[in-house]
Formats: C-alpha cells, structure tokens, sequence
C-alpha cells in the first residue's frame, strides 16, 4: 500500500510528464496508427508531441497521406528526401525532439487498445522500457505467410516474463521508451544502414553502460505481415548485416552462437554444401504459397555460413 505523500508524488509526475512519440516511417501509411496515439496522449492529459519522420519513402501516394498527419493537433511529418537508414533516423528522432522521455515505435503496428499511452507513462522513473509486440491476425488465412508463422512460432520466447530472463539480449526496437537524456547519450550506431540488428547492438551497449531496460506487458500489435518475397529478401540483408558485424554481435545472436560451435568442424562444412546444393529450393518453399516454418532458421544459418569466412 501506497503512503499519500507517494501518491500525490506519483499523480504529480504523470500530470507533468513530457512524452515525444516517434515514428520512423519508409513507404508505410501510419496516419490511422498516429490518429490513434494522439487520442491517447491527449486524453492522459500530459505534455506530448508525435513526429513521424520520413525517410526517403519512394511511393507518392503513400507520401500524401502520411502528409495529413501534420494536420493533427501536437504532430508532425517530417519528409526526409535521402533515405539513411533504421539508426540514423532514430537518432534524428531523437534529436528532433523536445520531451524528456521518448516513445519509440515501428510504423507498421496496430495500438492495442485505448490504455497503450497510460500503462507506460507508469514507468516514468525508469530509464528504458520495452513493452513488447503482440503477434496478432487468422491463423488459416495466413497460414501461407512464413513471416506470421515465423513470428507466431518464436512467441512465447518474447513473453515478459521471458524478455525479463534476458532484458538486454531481448531489446527490440519495435515498441519502446526511452528517457531523451539516455537516448542522445547512447545514440544507435549509424553504421547499420542496412536492415537488421541495429537494436541489438543497442541493447549490448545499454548493458555496458549500466543502463536498466525494464520489460512490461505492453506490446503493440503486428497485424500486417509483408509477403514471403519480401521478408526472405529482408531476412537475407539481415544476416549480410549480422555477418559485418559479426565481431561486435557475438554473445547476442543465436546464428553467430551457432556458427561459432560449427567453426572448424566438419559440420560447418556440410551445412555450406546442403545450402549450395538445396538453397535454392529451400528459398522457393519458403517465399511460395505453402512454406514451411521450421525451415526458415535451416536457411538462414546455411546462408549466413556460406557468406561468411
């Protein structure tokens, strides 16, 4: 139980909380995503401001209705002719902004509900937060979809209670705040242009830093799921990234873990050979109509053998 003086302590700092919500945004309409939040944080009667910036969308039609959000009270769209990628724009986003704590979120995601802002504007004394993604959507209509499979297969290992086992090795992000301070402090390393594990290195350096990441049960919802084509193109630059930065993401990537165990063994051999031989094939069950989850971590460790040293 809660002493008064402690509740009016608490009632204080959520009145007078400053919260920037920022949303890096490429070829995505998130204006109903945008409409949603500043409902929210309107109605949590605190200090707020939502940016969107985006960086270097190519689609037009896409651009104009993103424009729209700027006609929303405390919100801003930013239009960024070059694109720079996932850490620069975060950290463009973060020097943008004007509040103390900052809210970062992916553009793709669906708000769960009307108490998304309240639940976290909770945790005002804590200096990271990840609240988590719910992995929603009909499981026999996406039953072809490898990235809903993919995600519904590895969703009990992103559980808070699980995130909290590991807080740093678990850091996504997908759906975080952050306090500004940390964030200009702790910058995300802007080599990463390219897509993929940018976040993890982020969160290796929070824990050199002594940074806390508190996890909470506060996901957003990933509704739209990109078609195989798309996530197997995206999940093989991601593995070209993690094999660039292989050195730095050792101890924070099962595939680096796995590729370390198989290294000057016999076993790394064959796994490059099934991968030159079947790769192929293996690619063409995963991007068609019926995939087969299970094969998508045998494919990513044999690409990721055969593209490194």
């Amino acid at each position: 139980m809660k002493f008064p003086f402690i509740i009016f302590f608490d009632y204080f700092c959520l009145r007078y909380m400053e919260l920037s919500i920022l949303i890096p945004v490429y070829n995505y309409s998130c204006f109903a995503m945008v409409e949603a939040l500043q409902k929210q944080a309107a109605q949590a009667n605190i200090r707020y401001e939502i940016i969107v910036a985006d960086d270097g969308s190519t689609d037009k039609l896409i651009v104009g209705e993103n424009k729209k959000i700027s006609d929303l009270p405390n919100c801003t769209y930013i239009i960024r002719e070059k694109n720079v990628g996932r850490a620069s724009i975060r950290n463009f986003l973060a020097k943008t902004s004007q509040y103390e704590w900052l809210l970062f979120l992916d553009c793709d995601l669906e708000v769960p509900d009307e108490f998304f802002i309240e639940r976290y504007i909770k945790y005002y004394d804590e200096q990271v937060v990840d609240g988590g993604l719910s992995i929603v959507g009909d499981a026999d209509a996406l039953k072809g979809n490898i990235r809903y499979l993919y995600e519904f297969m590895s969703a009990p290992n992103h559980s808070v209670d699980k995130r909290s086992l590991n807080p740093y090795k678990s850091f996504r992000t997908t759906n975080f705040m952050i306090r500004c301070e940390v964030a200009i402090a702790h910058p995300f390393d802007e080599r990463f242009r390219y897509y993929g594990y940018e976040d993890v290195l982020f969160g290796k350096q929070l824990k050199k830093s002594n940074v806390k990441i508190r996890h909470i049960d506060n996901p957003m919802n990933l509704t739209d799921y990109e078609c195989n084509e798309v996530f197997i193109s995206k999940t093989e630059e991601a593995m070209r990234t993690l094999a660039q930065f292989r050195e730095e993401l050792r101890g924070y990537s099962k595939i680096i873990t796995m590729a370390d165990t198989f290294a000057h063994t016999p076993m790394a051999t064959v796994i490059k050979v099934w991968h030159w031989m079947f790769g192929k094939l293996e690619r063409k069950n995963l991007t068609g109509r019926r995939p087969w989850a299970k094969l998508f971590n045998i494919y990513r460790l044999g690409y990721f053998l055969t593209i490194t040293k």
